[in-house]
């Protein structure tokens, strides 16, 4: 539809392409967001997307809280914000993340953004010039490399395994790079239940990156939007608790604790970063979704937020167990895969020699869609690999479409056998 419209309105003789920047040229649309376009209208099972399921949104309590706000308080909800954001959001949740985190209220101060996203874009626009050295796990959130990309860094990237990104592997890289008198700007991690492998970082690797960083003088950027997802096993601090100086800018969102319509996350991080970011930002939106904020603000402080996370916890476990049950009963000896305590996200590994974005249009056309792994690699240099979503169908659809992209593996692992 989009690309019948578009030949229809570039049908004149002017050529529109010459007028692009070469930045905006060089632009790529998301391979996830296009994939979603692809199976949204079709019947087949889709493992793809990292969507939240809908039946977890508290739409009853935001009617409520949105009927209070805009009776007591449409003065302030329907009018510019200031571009730091509505300020008892702010300390609120300022107050929140220390009593759940550590985190000292006297050592960050907060933000809000139209999403973590737009945290990305910001981080790239005050941080990055072009040829810095920007570090991220491989694999890494898509949607991140494509925010920095647009700044012309120079990607590191670190292997991953079950404990995370691999630090000691990090700690080599920092040391070729020092003694040829180099330095990367930041570390570019999803600490816990990463998108898109779904593992968390250990306790002695978090601490070791702090120390790291303190030692090659660079910054960490910890992107935590799946933290208070956890199905099973001990909560981590984040990354942010162990920061002393101010090297940690961590980004949190409301997307997966409330509602991702919302388009609200925050970042909270030294007063002079975030003073920094504030000038980018007030170019880019002047201010985020104040009415938003101002709901943002009763469901927090009325102490909805943590009534509600054990509610979503209670209605994504088992459809995690139910993936993990299924990849367990159907896959074919020689797949891996991981084991996520939580989040939203589990990350298959199949036998050297399979391409699974080759493999995909198979797939669908047995009626199942994942999301190739090769898109989540800064290099583009891993191609048998793909990430599964459980959280947005329901069990037995997870367990129908875990057996027909089983199938379809089988099938690729046989070709390959000759």
């Amino acid at each position: 539809m989009e690309e019948k419209l578009m030949r229809k309105l570039g049908s004149g003789s002017l050529d529109f392409e010459t007028y692009f920047s070469d930045k905006a040229k060089s632009m790529k649309a998301s391979e996830i967001r296009e994939l979603l376009k692809l199976v949204e209208s079709s019947d087949v099972i889709s493992l793809a997307g990292g969507l939240p399921a809908p039946e977890t949104f508290p739409v009853e309590k935001i009617k409520e809280i949105a009927q209070d706000v805009l009776t007591h308080h449409a003065d302030k909800a329907l009018q510019y914000g200031t571009t730091k954001g509505f300020t008892p959001l702010r300390l609120t949740l300022a107050d929140w993340m220390e009593k759940r985190y550590g985190i000292p209220t006297s050592k960050v101060e907060i933000m809000m953004v139209a999403g973590s996203q737009q945290a990305l874009d910001l981080i790239g626009r005050t941080f990055i010039n072009p040829g810095d050295m920007v570090v991220v796990e491989g694999p890494t959130y898509l949607a991140a490399l494509n925010a920095f990309k647009y700044y012309d860094p120079e990607f590191i990237s670190i292997p991953m395994d079950d404990s995370g990104m691999m630090v000691d592997l990090l700690e080599e890289k920092l040391r070729k790079l020092n003694a040829e008198g180099k330095k990367i700007k930041f570390v570019y991690t999803v600490s816990t239940f990463q998108n898109p492998m779904g593992v968390t970082m250990s306790l002695d690797r978090r601490k070791r990156l702090i120390e790291l960083a303190r030692e090659y003088d660079f910054l960490i950027v910890e992107d935590s939007p799946y933290a208070e997802l956890r199905y099973s096993g001990e909560p981590i601090p984040p990354i942010k608790h162990f920061d002393d100086e101010g090297r940690v800018i961590y980004l949190g969102t409301f997307s997966k604790i409330l509602a991702p319509g919302f388009r609200l996350g925050w970042i909270a991080a030294h007063p002079h970063f975030i003073r920094k970011m504030e000038i980018a930002k007030q170019a880019v939106d002047l201010c985020a979704n104040t009415l938003a904020q101002l709901i943002a603000w009763k469901y927090v402080e009325e102490g909805y937020l943590d009534e509600q996370i054990p509610k979503i916890i209670e209605f994504y476990k088992p459809r995690r167990d139910a993936m993990l049950e299924a990849l367990e009963e159907y896959m074919p000896e020689g797949v891996r895969w991981t084991k996520p305590e939580g989040g939203m996200f589990i990350w298959v590994t199949l036998p050297e020699g399979i391409d699974t974005k080759l493999m995909m249009e198979k797939a669908v056309s047995k009626g199942v869609a994942y999301v190739p792994g090769e898109a989540f690699f800064a290099h583009r240099d891993v191609k048998n690999t793909m990430r599964l979503n459980f959280t947005y169908v329901p069990e037995e659809k997870i367990r129908e479409g875990v057996k027909r992209l089983a199938e379809v593996i089988e099938e690729e692992m046989k070709a390959l056998k000759g």
